[in-house]
Formats: C-alpha cells, sequence, structure tokens
C-alpha cells in the first residue's frame, strides 16, 4: 500500500482551464514549464513540486486524487476549496 507519494501539481481557478492544461501536458508539453506559466500556487516556481507527503497532510479531495494515482500518472480535474488542480505522480512508496 501506498505510504508517501511525490507529486506535482498545477492549481487554477476553472475547471476549464484544468481541463485546458491536462489536455496540453497530455498532448506534450512540460508539465514543470505549464505549471511555472499557469499554477496559482507557490510552488509554481519549483514546476508545481510539492515535495513528499503522506496521508493526512493535504486536503482530503486532493490527498484521495493523488494516492489513486500509479507514478507518471496525471489526475483528471480535482476540486478543493483553493481551486482547480491537475495532478501529477513523480514517485509513490
Amino acid at each position: 500500500m501506498t505510504t508517501k507519494v511525490h507529486a506535482a501539481h498545477i492549481l487554477v481557478k476553472t475547471e476549464q482551464e484544468a481541463l485546458g492544461i491536462l489536455f496540453d501536458v497530455k498532448h506534450g508539453k512540460d508539465f514543470g514549464v505549464v505549471a511555472k506559466e499557469k499554477s496559482m500556487c507557490p510552488s509554481a516556481k519549483s514546476g508545481g513540486d510539492l515535495g513528499w507527503f503522506s496521508r493526512g497532510q493535504m486536503v482530503k479531495e486532493f490527498e484521495t486524487a493523488a494516492f489513486a494515482l500509479k507514478t507518471g500518472e496525471l489526475s483528471k480535474p480535482v476540486k478543493t476549496q483553493f481551486g482547480w488542480h491537475v495532478i501529477k505522480v513523480i514517485e509513490a512508496k
């Protein structure tokens, strides 16, 4: 069972923006570059990298989505109180 995830994300205001980002990344745009250009999160400076986290460290919706992904996978847009996220799992253990 996955106990820790190393993930990156891109945070935007609307589901429409998140869907556009998901499309762009799935069609070849670099996740880190898109994060730096579009994400509202301070993690944008580091390409959206959030580092390692365990269960209980992120808001529930974000955590549920992140822990359901396999290494290298992208989430569908995930809504939290902060906005809409596209999550990419870099590693899991």
